[in-house]
């Protein structure tokens, strides 16, 4: 019987990583893109792009914890206003990591993962 070496070679392509970060202000304009579509990149790209697996698991803990962090701080308005002043962080915070994330995706380094729930492992 004979054994076949079937290494994949994965494809460099940092302006896919690019893209699957900044995809996540999709949100600001469908209210649900932001998650949908880099899931998708994630799931059809992952054993073909190197680094994709690792960058579109950042993306999609980061939104689930989005998600969270704002359905929790509605109810938290009527707590002295807390919830306001966490969806302004969420929502500042929401704006700035996918362009940190991206610009890092165009050096070639990991993902920052500030704030992050680790939901995907």
């Amino acid at each position: 019987m004979e054994t076949i070496n079937q290494q994949k070679t994965l494809e460099h392509n940092n302006q896919l990583l690019v893209i699957a970060h900044l995809s996540q202000f999709l949100t600001y304009i469908t209210g649900f893109g932001g998650l949908v579509v880099p899931l998708i990149l994630w799931l059809t790209t992952k054993d073909s792009v190197a680094g994709m697996d690792e960058h579109g698991k950042a993306i999609v803990n980061f939104q689930l914890t989005v998600l969270l962090i704002t359905i929790v701080s509605v109810p938290a308005i009527l707590l002295l206003g807390l919830g306001i002043l966490s969806l302004i962080f969420i929502g500042i915070v929401a704006f700035i990591i996918p362009i940190v994330n991206a610009v890092r995706a165009s050096n070639g380094e990991k993902p920052n993962t500030f704030m992050t729930i680790p939901f995907v492992s």
